[in-house]
């Protein structure tokens, strides 16, 4: 989605503000990204993870996550003077699901979170951007103590088309996350171009 930045004056008609998706599975790491990289403080709605969840959230790996996201999390950054990215961080359980349509709705692409300890937990976002043609990047979280794995292995273990980023991150670090942001941007701005171009062709 692209859009005049709500803070530009009439003179500054190269603001732009874009929407971005931060998805993935649950206890990935995304309430983190998204709080890591903004420079507002970000809206997140949490709530404690009940004994009722737990009879349908897994939280196996994850035993010491003791909050979950209920509807979002929202934060801001600016990229480059002129450019902001609104983040909107979708929650990853699938009694959720029904809010990733209206999340959806303008964004520019996504940020798939992958944990390799739990890497099934990624295959719905990824068939979900995959099916609608959201351009997206799968960003590795690289939790401590998990095993290593390239980029390659992750888009092979995934089935990704051909060409989708896969990049290693640290959620927790802001610079990291940027880098993400960054990769996400610029390629989904090819995706777009190329769309663009067959079209008029």
């Amino acid at each position: 989605m692209v859009s005049e930045h709500p803070e530009s004056t009439p003179d500054d008609t190269s603001a732009m503000a874009l929407k971005i998706l931060v998805a993935g599975g649950f206890g990935v790491g995304k309430t983190t990204l998204v709080g890591a990289v903004s420079e507002i403080r970000p809206l997140r709605t949490e709530e404690m993870l009940s004994e009722a969840g737990q009879l349908v959230d897994d939280t196996d790996g994850v035993d010491q996550k003791v909050t979950t996201t209920v509807a979002m999390d929202f934060g801001r950054i600016t990229i480059r003077s002129g450019l902001s990215l609104y983040l909107f961080g979708t929650p990853g359980q699938d009694r959720f699901w029904f809010l990733w349509d209206e999340l959806s709705q303008g964004a520019l692409g996504a940020v798939v979170l992958a944990d390799t300890r739990r890497l099934e937990d990624c295959f719905p976002a990824v068939d979900y951007f995959e099916h609608r043609h959201i351009p997206f990047v799968v960003a590795v979280n690289c939790f401590t103590g998990a095993r290593s794995y390239g980029p390659h292995d992750v888009s092979r273990a995934l089935d990704l088309d051909q060409g989708t980023p896969v990049v290693l991150c640290d959620a927790r670090d802001r610079d990291s996350g940027k880098e993400v942001l960054i990769r996400l941007v610029e390629y989904a701005g090819r995706m777009h171009t190329a769309r663009l171009l067959d079209s008029v062709g």
